[in-house]
């Protein structure tokens, strides 16, 4: 492959991005003797978005590189044809390029890219070989994110607009107040303040600008594309560019809290601008229910939508179906329900003939690529797949989209590799970028192994373990239990730049990984077994896990830690009053420690309705009782190991507060801690100095106690009496689903 060229652009704001700042390039990191140390970790070129050009022959791709220095990161724009050939690089800035499409027949690239005079984020447009970069928008306040029409005139751009405030008379001689004035729910979301909201811009495209915006959702607080992670995808346009679908939840404050009930809505602009509810759930065509309704996607000729749909209402992790309708009739087909595949859709496109669709999902502890054919449907998987001991399928595929002749484009990584972009074709994977190929080289690797765990109730959970470098089995070492989040999310191949499994193995950890209960690609029953079990049997099959492990001869049960995030940092904080002298050494980033203050504390109460089961006052409700039974506050005189607790001051998710209240339990019952407190962290660690200073405090407590430590030799003795064995467990955990 040839090397990546880079095309001169001209600076200024109107006819260019450049400008004075610095410009975020690849950096010159050291590797000594092949470790991963936390800043090789962050020197990985980071693939981001890959969009094929209408013809299938040019393919337009993001690469962002973070600098530690600046503490800031950049992606930039490459060109490339569809065998990977002619690489080269195209935009050259100080601020991000996302939102990459292809439009005027392939002839143009639009993008969204940073002004340097205003600092916003603007709709830029470049010929299709990277030339003549001009911005079409002045929007105040900036471009979210945006979507072109097949015509290349018609356009929807997100923008924030401030809602109407009913105290602004209160306010308006207050220039300098800082007090808010709440009276409804879902005043916080994800880690900011609700000050303003999404709504949909249509416009005309005029060559060399866009006319003044028309706001669909004008005189409205509902938001689209939805917060936090909404995009482009919340978007969908006709064929004939006419009409546009978006994603929206149409409801505001505790309802809005409360509620996961999105639908498709069809704007006709030359209908005296109309709108249509497409998933109205009085429609008994199929069982709409009152979930998320999600990532339409018309086909190439505009008479069919396909969308993703769930349908229990708060349920956010249910079942993504495939659904599609016929835009004449407005029937729906259900593909899931009619193939009776019991997995979930994380994302689709439809082949350019119109006749069928490949999505990626989460399948058997990896995340494959699979074809519907939808004349006579059935998921067909198209990626490799892992045989007689090979490694062919360990892959995960994302950002999927599918091409002529069978062919599809995706990126894929594994837990050895971050992503490159791929093509897919005859059951065959090929990489056409290697932008971290020379990085790799440089780094001695674990093997990743794939292992199956009997767990407490009769089923076979695949476990990834990780080895470390050079692994010895006649040699010791010790071990990490890895506890997912979400909760519902998978524990696939995935790339963590945070929770990276060979940044620990290359410094002597064995990695223990379980796919134990309510995590995707194992089925819909495997997978909804946790909601309303906190406590449960999950729970039991970490400490399965743990158990089997430990029969291995190079595995030291005295030096085992546990670590997790989130619900990971939940089961970190359960398993400290109940591992029965099993850890020696336990993390918990952004954890659950009390569930009745989670309960009231965190923005989307759908979440903590539905999988906490209810109010803790609501005596009546066995299934809420039981979880806030197993409340990890309610052990803290059982916890014996030393604990390291790290969140961020900006995480409404779940607040600093749990992680604070857990540290200072610890200290007063004489425990070891540690606490690492970001200010300007959420609920994921983000900045590049940060992500460094985490991983240095990380290694550095779990060094103390699995490498340096007695081990659990050394616990502290529970001050109440020994924890529940498993059994005991058993009797908190309800039926199988």
């Amino acid at each position: 492959m040839s090397a990546l060229a880079v095309t001169a652009l001209a600076t200024g704001c109107q006819n260019g991005i450049g400008s004075d700042e610095k410009i975020i390039e690849k950096p010159d990191v050291q590797v000594v003797n092949g470790e991963i140390t936390p800043e090789v970790l962050e020197a990985f070129g980071r693939v981001g978005e890959a969009v094929a050009s209408p013809d299938g022959k040019k393919i337009a791709f993001t690469v962002a590189y973070e600098d530690i220095a600046s503490d800031k990161s950049n992606a930039e724009i490459y060109l490339m044809n569809v065998d990977g050939s002619g690489q080269r690089r195209v935009t050259r800035t100080a601020g991000s390029e996302a939102n990459i499409q292809w439009i005027e027949n392939g002839q143009k690239i639009a993008f969204v890219g940073t002004c340097p005079e205003t600092k916003d984020r603007q709709i830029y447009v470049m010929g299709a070989d990277g030339r003549g970069i001009r911005k079409i928008t002045n929007i105040p306040g900036g471009v979210l994110c945006f979507k072109f029409a097949p015509d290349s005139k018609n356009l929807v751009y997100a923008a924030n607009v401030k809602p109407y405030s009913k105290n602004e008379d209160l306010l308006k001689d207050l220039p300098l107040t800082s007090g808010r004035i709440v009276d409804d729910l879902m005043y916080k979301h994800w880690d900011e303040w609700v000050t303003e909201i999404p709504h949909p811009f249509v416009a005309r495209y005029e060559g060399d600008y866009i006319t003044k915006g028309t706001d669909i959702l004008e005189g409205t607080a509902y938001e689209s594309p939805m917060k936090p992670f909404g995009g482009p995808e919340s978007f969908a346009w006709t064929a004939d560019s006419r009409q546009l679908v978006y994603t929206c939840r149409k409801q505001t404050g505790m309802n809005y809290a409360f509620s996961t009930d999105s639908n498709l809505y069809l704007y006709d602009l030359a209908s005296a601008k109309t709108t249509e509810c497409l998933t109205d759930k009085s429609n008994t065509a199929y069982e709409a229910g009152e979930g998320y309704d999600t990532n339409p996607v018309f086909s190439p000729d505009g008479t069919q939508l396909a969308w993703m749909s769930m349908k229990t209402a708060k349920y956010e992790s249910d079942q993504n179906r495939l659904l599609i309708m016929d835009m004449k009739t407005r029937k729906v087909r259900n593909i899931t329900a009619e193939t009776g595949w019991d997995y979930s859709v994380e994302g689709l496109s439809w082949a350019p003939d119109g006749k069928s669709i490949v999505i990626n999902a989460y399948y058997q502890g990896t995340q494959p690529i699979f074809r519907v054919d939808l004349a006579n449907p059935s998921f067909v998987q198209i990626t490799p797949q892992s045989k007689d001991g090979d490694k062919a399928g360990d892959w995960d595929y994302v950002g999927v989209q599918a091409l002529s002749g069978g062919k599809a484009l995706a990126l894929r990584h594994s837990m050895s590799r971050p992503n490159e972009v791929c093509t897919v074709s005859g059951g065959k994977t090929t990489d056409i970028t290697e932008i971290n190929k020379e990085l790799l080289s440089k780094l001695r690797l674990g093997n990743v192994e794939k292992k199956i765990i009997p767990t407490k109730d009769g089923y076979d959970m695949t476990t990834w373990v990780v080895y470390p470098p050079d692994f010895d089995p006649n040699k010791k070492y010790p071990a990490i239990l890895y506890c997912q989040g979400g909760p519902q999310q998978a524990v696939s191949q995935m790339w963590s730049y945070r929770w990276n499994f060979q940044i620990m193995a290359s410094h002597g950890y064995i990695v223990i990984c379980p796919n134990r209960h309510g995590l995707p690609g194992f089925g819909t029953e495997w997978n909804a077994q946790i909601s309303g079990d906190y406590g449960g049997m999950n729970m039991r099959d970490y400490l399965s896990a743990v158990d089997e492990m430990k029969k291995e001869p190079y595995i030291d049960g005295d030096h085992i830690g546990a670590i997790g995030a989130s619900y990971g940092g939940f089961s970190v904080y359960w398993l400290a009053g109940h591992h029965e002298g099993r850890f020696a050494a336990l993390v918990a980033h952004a954890g659950i420690f009390n569930i009745e203050a989670q309960y009231l504390e965190t923005e989307e109460m759908w979440f903590a309705d539905y999988d906490i089961g209810g109010p803790y006052w609501d005596k009546n409700n066995e299934t809420a009782q039981r979880t806030y039974a197993n409340s990890p506050h309610r052990f803290v005189q059982d916890w014996t190991a030393p604990m390291l607790i790290t969140v961020g001051e900006l995480d409404y998710r779940i607040l600093a507060s749990q992680g604070m209240m857990a540290f200072n339990a610890a200290k007063m019952n004489g425990l070891e801690a540690e606490m690492l407190v970001f200010p300007d962290e959420n609920h994921w660690v983000l900045k590049p100095q940060n992500a460094i200073l985490w991983q240095r405090v990380f290694f550095r407590f779990l060094d103390k106690y699995l490498k340096q430590g007695p081990g659990t030799k050394g616990l502290k003795t529970p001050a109440a009496a020994a924890a529940p064995d498993t059994a005991a467990v058993a009797t908190q955990t309800p039926e199988k689903k």
